[in-house]
């Protein structure tokens, strides 16, 4: 980088910001307003500042996007999958950035009827995103929602797919999500509050009708809760589902009444959560009621729902989480997760002759497909590992027999899985917790503590971050890297009270894992910290910028994605979308002892005079989810005190979201940004 390239300076504004008689000064408060021009003029200095400073890595970014890209099978498609009739398939074709939605009646030798063409959709629009596709039960219809900022504000458009005609019927400002009842003529979708972007209403609306006749069906009243509708499996039910981080409350109605009328399945208790499944004449469900920590199922006849009539069907297990249930006419199939991996577990109604299905790697990720057909014997489930590509399987559960359908291709004659090693780590945390890492690397690596490793994690919400298969990471890979998983506490990848653990008052599990992690890398002679790089997007953001205010020292580098790290500005502000429904994920910082909590490690507020790693910091302008001014008030405020001179670069994506870019190559240029950070800064030049 020239020595005369000088970085941005954004101009300091103190505003005093007072809670709980305690001060914090602001000097960079005034970038939270997109519409002020000299807020977008910084963004654009800091943006032509990336662009200058990397100038001499644009080849090589151009060069590793087109690598990217050439392993990519440009004209593909999904498996089929048979519902109600017809054979629906997502396609992509050579040299299109979007999916094309088509189906064929019947049998797949019948003719293609393509019922969306996104490539055609999304001329003229820098961003665009297709949502929420539901297909009435005639098969005439659909109702779709349509986002061309990225800001998950849709709008609603209904298709006649018999004709091609778009019909009149369009409603704004909606969530995208939507369902039919079963009379062809009826829709159930969802609006968000106009500011906060929390999904709060349920409407009614009848085709042909213009929205302002539109029914309210539900409001929900409470700011933790979100609201989705949805037809459950067996189409008998339209559901309802209010939820919280802790708590859920779903409403049913029979989806052929003309009219339907919504109940009550079992009414909100705090800390009750549970999904429901129709089958037969009862309703299966999986629940966490009598502190099943794990969860467990359960099951109620379908006239009487409350939990009074729920009994066991699957106990509470200590050491086994249950994460779903797949109901089919012979069999219920439960994914579940143990030691850190997934599980699959086939269950006849008959009662005899359960099993699960065999997973022999030592790392690895299974999950249920696409199963839409009750009376079939026939699972669909998906599998990969980190250096296995992703199989779409279709699984006899009578004869045990699998068929392999589909195998992701990864194109440009190089790739052999073989060539690669996969490994399961266990670090040592502080309080002697063992946390597991994934790794994949080249077979002829040595642990000698000179390769670059790339660290990632998320660890909020009870996500889990299983093991997966990408054929972007070969770039890496090829050029000498680790890349690592870290299956941190805040994620759920060890049960539920792994993720406990890390929330609210012990949310600083989350951190001090990710550095133990860290540390370990290092005394096992996989990486030192001259090399070890560390990712992480959103809260996974938050992660980052906590663990180069604790532990600066040990990472050469760190990426950190449409980061969430202004903690204390945003939680006290509840105009900002998803700020009171996160309030039993890290507190509510009106209560003191939340905020003294979260004012310690809040990474903008914590902020030092101290040497920090090579930053690279993205956002997206119209980011509802994560607002583009924390990623660019931290990036001034470590600009105006940081110590040292090391790379901080924002990266600021003029025309997305949360999402980043909504064509699938145009990902892969943010993506040959991220990887020529690190290999700049390793000296790999090729």
């Amino acid at each position: 980088m020239p020595k005369t390239l000088k970085a941005p300076v954004a101009p300091v504004i103190p505003t005093t910001l007072e809670k709980h008689g305690d001060i914090r000064i602001d000097n960079y408060f005034w970038l939270n307003d997109r519409e002020n021009p000299k807020v977008i003029e910084y963004l654009n200095q800091e943006n032509a500042y990336y662009d200058s400073a990397t100038a001499h890595t644009k080849k090589f970014q151009a060069e590793l996007y087109d690598e990217m890209k050439g392993r990519i099978e440009e004209k593909d498609e999904s498996v089929p999958y048979l519902f109600n009739g017809y054979y629906y398939i997502t396609r992509y074709e050579v040299g299109q950035d979007y999916p094309i939605y088509s189906r064929k009646k019947g049998n797949l030798q019948a003719s293609e009827e393509i019922m969306f063409d996104c490539n055609e959709m999304a001329k003229g629009h820098k961003y665009f995103k297709l949502s929420g596709i539901s297909i009435s039960k005639d098969n005439q219809f659909a109702v779709f929602s349509v986002d061309i900022v990225g800001r998950r504000i849709y709008t609603l458009h209904v298709k006649n797919l018999m004709t091609g005609e778009i019909l009149s019927d369009r409603v704004e400002n909606v969530t995208g999500n939507a369902t039919w009842a079963n009379d062809n003529k009826t829709i159930f979708y969802t609006r968000q509050d106009a500011q906060t972007l929390r999904s709060d209403k349920v409407f009614k609306h009848r085709l042909g009708t213009a929205d302002t006749q539109d029914e309210l069906v539900y409001f929900e009243k409470d700011e933790m809760f979100d609201v989705s509708v949805y037809k459950e499996k067996s189409r008998k039910y339209i559901v309802i589902a209010s939820s919280s981080t802790l708590t859920t409350e779903c409403q049913i109605a029979l989806a052929d009444e003309t009219d339907p009328k919504f109940k009550v399945f079992q009414k909100r208790k705090r800390g009750l959560e549970y999904n429901i499944s129709h089958y037969g004449d009862s309703f299966y469900i999986v629940t966490n009621k009598d502190k099943a920590t794990n969860f467990k199922v359960m099951k109620t006849p379908e006239i009487a729902t409350a939990k009074e009539n729920w009994t066991d069907l699957i106990p509470h297990r200590k050491e086994v989480l249950i994460e779903d249930v797949e109901i089919f006419k012979d069999y219920l199939v439960v994914s579940e997760r143990s030691n850190g991996l997934n599980k699959i577990r086939i269950m006849p109604w008959s009662g005899k002759g359960e099993y699960y299905l065999p997973f022999e790697s030592e790392t690895y990720t299974a999950y249920v497909s696409t199963n839409v057909d009750f009376d079939t014997d026939i699972l669909r489930y998906g599998y990969q590992s980190m250096a296995t590509p992703s199989s779409v399987i279709d699984f006899n559960m009578k004869t045990k027999e699998k068929t392999v359908l589909k195998e992701q291709k990864v194109l440009g004659g190089k790739f052999d899985k073989d060539n690669y090693k996969e490994e399961r780590v266990w670090a040592t945390a502080g309080d002697g917790t063992k946390i597991p890492i994934s790794m994949v690397y080249r077979k002829e690596l040595k642990k000698d503590g000179k390769n670059p490793l790339l660290l990632y994690a998320y660890g909020s919400y009870g996500i889990s971050m299983d093991p997966y298969f990408s054929s972007t990471r070969l770039s890496l890979l090829d050029r000498g890297f680790i890349y690592a998983i870290a299956h941190i506490r805040g994620g759920e990848d060890l049960g539920r009270q792994w993720y406990e653990d890390g929330k609210l008052l012990k949310k600083k599990n989350t951190f001090t894992d990710f550095i133990d992690c860290s540390k370990f890398v290092i005394e096992q002679k996989y990486t030192s910290a001259e090399h070890l790089y560390a990712e992480g997007g959103s809260a996974g953001g938050l992660l980052m910028g906590a663990i180069i205010n604790q532990a600066p020292q040990l990472y050469r580098g760190v990426i950190a994605q449409v980061p969430f790290v202004d903690v204390m500005t945003t939680m006290l502000d509840d105009t900002i979308p998803l700020t009171t429904g996160e309030y039993d994920e890290w507190g509510n910082p009106n209560e003191k002892k939340y905020y003294d909590y979260m004012r310690s490690y809040s990474p903008y507020d914590n902020v030092k005079a101290q040497d920090y790693p090579n930053l690279y910091i993205s956002t997206g302008l119209h980011d509802s989810q994560v607002q583009y001014w924390e990623p660019a008030k931290w990036v001034a405020k470590l600009r105006a005190v940081k110590t040292n001179d090391n790379l901080l670069f924002l990266s600021t994506n003029m025309d997305a979201g949360h999402g980043g870019a909504s064509g699938r190559f145009e990902a892969l240029k943010e993506l040959a940004k991220e990887f020529s950070f690190m290999l700049d800064l390793e000296k790999i030049e090729n």
